[in-house]
């Protein structure tokens, strides 16, 4: 199995801008198309780094169109794949280019957070003699290199989205799920960290899989919402991340998704540590619910309205991302007959995705997103 860790880097610098089109609003265009964006940038960079390196060693440039599709990094005949758009070839850069390899994970695309001691030295001599560094590039990660003050300027909010467990993994017991999730809190964190170059975060909400508020009004958005999810895996899975986490100092205040009236009471009956803030999307429903807005007041629990679609990652969206067609990424083989376009180190097998983190950094005395991204994990049961 391959863990892939996919990266947006930060969309605030960089990257198109996202309309979010009527009836499209459950889709993450924001994701989605940062993702995009980023993979599309990181392949570009290797491109270049390629042409410079073969200019430099008297090696005719690549034009664009593979040669016998394979391409020559480090001496190395890697496979690439040639992608035709209305007839013209535009080849796809190999994947040890603009992704990165760590044991079973895969970085995608590549991410560099520092570059300091013999990183360094192996980055300036790399310069001067136009090689390509030892991970197949120069380093063009997508990190931002993190904030630019000091972290204590800053009010910085992680929002973790558990995404639903498919097939086989769905039938598993409460304590089971909160070990998983567990896990992928731990990642998600500890990359929001590295991006940021913080130690502890402000704010951290979990969001559930399976709940909403959707109705024909408050009221039965709130009925309907009481009856989803598992409580006993969000009871289960707070105790094991959030309030784990703010234990150990690296979270300040904690928040759940999506939580009406009934649901919010019976969670809150059952934490260590309450939550703090409770985000809502009333999209399809007008009006906070009055018993919502009664209990949070009541438990003094800072309601909030957000605007984050339900369903995040979907993993055909994912799939499409990775993929061979004209908007994906040539990571994934697509299977069947679409498997002779893609290229030998194309990546097969059946994904899973895991979890959504999605980070920002405000400037505190100015108001202004400074940082913002995402990442994302899955599971690929490689075949």
């Amino acid at each position: 199995m391959t863990k892939l860790i996919l990266s947006t880097g930060n969309i605030v610098s960089g990257g198109p801008s996202i309309i979010r089109k009527p009836g499209a609003y459950r889709s993450n265009l924001e994701l989605t198309n940062s993702l995009r964006s980023n993979f599309r940038a990181a392949q570009e960079a290797s491109e270049e780094d390629e042409e410079y390196y073969n200019s430099r060693n008297g090696s005719p440039a690549d034009t664009g169109v593979s040669t016998n599709g394979h391409a020559l990094i480090n001496g190395t005949n890697i496979s690439s794949n040639t992608l035709k758009i209305n007839g013209v070839g535009r080849r796809r850069p190999p994947l040890a280019g603009w992704t990165q390899r760590e044991g079973s994970t895969l970085y995608i695309p590549r991410v560099d957070w520092t570059i300091d001691g013999a990183e360094a030295a192996a980055s300036a001599t790399d310069a001067e003699t136009g090689s390509l560094s030892s991970s197949g590039s120069t380093p063009t990660g997508s990190s931002s290199g993190g904030l630019q003050e000091e972290e204590e300027q800053y009010d910085t909010t992680v929002k973790l989205f558990f995404l639903p467990r498919l097939g086989s993994a769905a039938a598993t017991d409460a304590a089971t799920v909160a070990a998983d999730r567990a896990q992928f809190a731990h990642e998600a964190l500890d990359l929001v960290f590295q991006e940021l170059g913080v130690t502890s975060i402000d704010l951290l909400v979990l969001s559930f899989p399976g709940m909403s508020f959707e109705g024909d009004c408050e009221w039965e958005a709130d009925k309907i919402n009481a009856t989803q999810g598992n409580d006993d895996e969000e009871a289960a899975t707070w105790a094991a991340t959030a309030e784990i986490f703010h234990k150990e100092g690296k979270v300040r205040r904690l928040g759940v998704a999506e939580f009406g009236s009934a649901k919010l009471s019976r969670f809150v009956s059952r934490a260590a540590i309450a939550p703090a803030v409770d985000q809502i999307n009333i999209r399809n429903c007008c009006h906070v619910p009055p018993p919502l807005t009664t209990l949070t007041k009541e438990r003094k629990i800072e309601l909030l309205v957000h605007t984050d679609c339900t369903d995040v990652l979907p993993s055909g969206t994912l799939r499409e991302l990775l993929g061979q067609g004209l908007q994906g990424a040539g990571v994934l083989a697509d299977g069947g007959e679409a498997d002779e376009a893609a290229a030998a180190d194309a990546l097969r097998g059946d994904l899973t995705p895991q979890w959504v983190v999605k980070y920002t950094a405000v400037v505190r005395d100015r108001g202004v997103i400074e940082n913002k991204g995402y990442f994302a994990g899955a599971l690929l049961h490689d075949e």
